[in-house]
């Protein structure tokens, strides 16, 4: 893990999982606390999005429509609740796996009654081929994904050309893509895929300025005081 590390996001390995394609993930489940496990008995099945092997309705999920947020991978939460709050008028769809971090989410949601998030506790990958329409996402999010530190497992890292390839062809004109990490060879390695996927624009002439819509969490401004940085990538959709 890296120093500036805001809670890994869970979904951090793209590779090959025998018979089965790609994963967006390996299981390392945590322990989960009492409250995290109150939270997602009661709370998944009012805010959860059960898995299915059909295209989702975002709107009427929703009941509404307003722009569509993916986040891929939200660690503990705390992230994308604050996001979902600072912004009511964009829709917030949050994929993770861990129990814990779903846990953790569920309960910040309630206590902040959010309205405008809902959760998958599901693989990424599945989730974006059967249940996300191609163009209908304005954005998507992957804050901190497992870096994968050693060169052996270089190859589980989640952004790779056909994950990205992937993640393109969900986002409307003009959608945006929007990454973050905290090791630099992975941030160059991000830079690199996201550049030669032809569908997509860097907004910037390399790495990004962090954009005000990603709040700093209190581990991540523990990690720039000691001087780690942090890396913000931002492409569109042409």
């Amino acid at each position: 893990m890296g120093a500036a590390t805001p809670g890994r996001a869970g979904v951090g390995a793209n590779h090959m999982a025998e018979h089965h394609g790609i994963r967006s993930y390996v299981l390392r489940q945590g322990r989960v606390s009492n409250a995290q496990r109150r939270a997602h008995e009661s709370l998944l099945p009012v805010y959860g999005v059960p898995y299915t092997a059909s295209l989702l309705d975002l709107d009427a999920l929703f009941r509404r429509a307003a722009p569509k947020i993916l986040e891929i991978g939200f660690g503990m939460g705390e992230t994308t609740a604050a996001i979902a709050e600072a912004h009511p008028d964009n829709d917030y769809l949050a994929i993770e796996v861990h129990t814990p971090g779903v846990g953790s989410l569920l309960k910040q949601l309630a206590e902040r009654e959010l309205r405008n998030l809902r959760i998958v506790q599901h693989d990424a990958v599945e989730v974006l081929q059967s249940m996300i329409a191609p163009g209908s996402l304005a954005g998507i999010h992957v804050f901190f994904p497992d870096p994968w530190p050693k060169k052996r497992h270089h190859k589980r890292r989640l952004i790779q050309p056909a994950f990205v390839s992937l993640l393109a062809s969900r986002l409307a004109a003009g959608g945006y893509i929007h990454l973050a990490t905290d090791w630099e060879d992975y941030a160059r390695q991000m830079l690199e895929v996201m550049s030669a996927e032809p569908s997509l624009r860097n907004t910037a002439s390399g790495f990004a300025l962090r954009p005000e819509t990603r709040p700093l969490t209190k581990f991540e401004q523990r990690g720039l005081k000691l001087g780690h940085p942090v890396w913000d990538l931002v492409f569109r959709r042409a």
